[in-house]
Order: structure tokens, then sequence, then C-alpha cells
């Protein structure tokens, strides 16, 4: 029980532990990143909070 308490507050603690492979346009995600860079954040912050905000809208 211990190793499940354990787990749990790693997730807790915002670490990420999987991934999401998808493909794009070269040009599209090129365009994302660009922005992104632009207003100082990063492609993958913005897209796991449109999946967070997603997922609660939806969810």
């Amino acid at each position: 029980m211990a190793k499940k308490d354990a787990k749990s507050k790693d997730n807790k603690a915002g670490k990420k532990n999987s991934q999401l492979i998808l493909r794009l346009n070269k040009d599209e995600r090129d365009a994302f990143v660009a922005l992104c860079k632009d207003k100082d954040t990063s492609a993958a912050r913005e897209i796991r909070g449109f999946i967070r905000s997603y997922v609660k809208k939806h969810g």
C-alpha cells in the first residue's frame, strides 16, 4: 500500500509520466512553436493547458 501512496504523491507534485505523440504539418508546428516562444511560454505547456481545459469542460 505504501507504494501506491508514494505514486499518488508524485503525481500530485506535478510529475509528468506519460507522453502523447501526434503528427502535424511542419509549417503549423513551426508557427505554433514560434508563437509560443514570442509569448514566453512553451508549446508543451500550452498543449497541456488545452488538454486540462478540454477535459474540465467535456469530462
